[in-house]
């Protein structure tokens, strides 16, 4: 479970290991590289063994994802959408060596489903 999106462990991956997550930056990419979309910046390891991905999420989808779920856009939700699906990354391995994602809608719409699912049973 996710309790803290700005500093979390995920593991273990394929590997065995699990990875101390923590987050950089979210911001619009329009301004750092012309792209319409929310970026959201993570560190990914220990001491010096640690590295930068960048989870994407372009804004239409979002404008999109966020219309057809009646939830606001904000960035607690982009931040959390971009952490569950770093999580899933972790995980199961796919596209870990990427330091920039672009999240699918099928992504979202999973990572959307994970933090309804956290919320639902976590305790009051």
């Amino acid at each position: 479970m996710l309790s803290n999106f700005r500093e979390f462990q995920v593991g273990p991956d394929p590997y065995g290991r699990t990875w101390n997550v923590k987050l950089v930056w979210l911001q619009t990419a329009i301004s750092i590289r012309h792209s319409d979309s929310v970026d959201v910046k993570f560190l990914v390891g220990d001491g010096d063994d640690k590295d930068e991905k960048v989870i994407a999420i372009m804004h239409p989808k979002l404008l999109e994802l966020s219309a057809k779920l009646g939830r606001p856009l904000n960035d607690a939700w982009c931040l959390k959408l971009a952490a569950f699906h770093l999580r899933s990354l972790i995980l199961t391995g796919n596209d870990i060596e990427k330091s920039l994602v672009t999240m699918t809608m099928e992504d979202m719409e999973r990572a959307n489903r994970e933090l309804d699912s956290e919320r639902a049973t976590a305790p009051a």
